[in-house]
């Protein structure tokens, strides 16, 4: 059983419907209790970093999410979800702290005038870490699905799976023993978005 957390405004349905595609059993959770028996959770995302935290410091899944951590079993954060895994966002002179797994921030693309902001539409991966058992059996140059104006900026650079170029590389996506994130929608990027969601399924059943 998979956790999909709903703090009242992540991409719920469509994570939902992709997950139950690839092969998981699915609970949605709106508080602690209802994931702290699952295998893994997935924390998804839209809209506004500082809409997130505080809707989730209000059900209490900023201490679950934590927690749950702490226990080894898979987590993935997509989009908004992964930006919360670092520490603050530059969003709106955001105030509210992220969960602090990664040390870093999260920062808004140059407003270079060539450059249009936000990222909406397909973009390449490059694999920095082949290693990283999200990516088996997906080449690097594949083409996922974005939607952001801001990315997390990693303290530790070890921990980027792949990069993305847009107006200058960022970290599209990370790994760190048990925790994923990836800025772009696994949900909305159709084959390689499937076989990603399918390979941290079976992370659940190792």
């Amino acid at each position: 059983m998979i956790a999909l957390l709903d703090y009242g405004s992540g991409n719920l349905r469509s994570v939902h419907k992709a997950l139950l595609k690839a092969g998981a059993d699915v609970r949605i959770a709106r508080n602690p209790a209802e994931m702290k028996d699952c295998r893994a959770v997935v924390l998804p995302g839209v809209g506004a970093f500082d809409d997130c935290m505080h809707a989730m410091e209000k059900q209490e899944l900023l201490g679950g999410v934590r927690d749950f951590i702490k226990t080894g079993r898979p987590f993935l954060g997509i989009c908004v979800g992964y930006q919360a895994l670092f520490e603050r966002s530059e969003e709106f002179n955001s105030s509210a702290g992220g969960l602090g797994i990664f040390a870093g921030k999260v920062v808004r693309f140059d407003g270079s005038p060539a450059l249009k902001v936000p990222q909406i539409g397909w973009n390449q991966l490059e694999i920095q870490r082949p290693d990283c058992p999200l990516f088996e059996g997906i080449p690097g140059g594949s083409h996922v699905y974005f939607v952001h104006s801001f990315f997390p900026r990693p303290e530790n650079p070890g921990i980027v799976s792949t990069t993305t170029d847009y107006g200058g590389s960022f970290a599209s996506s990370v790994w760190h023993e048990n925790v994923f994130g990836t800025q772009f929608h696994p949900e909305k990027s159709q084959k390689v978005g499937l076989r990603l969601l399918a390979n941290f399924v079976a992370l659940t059943r190792k």
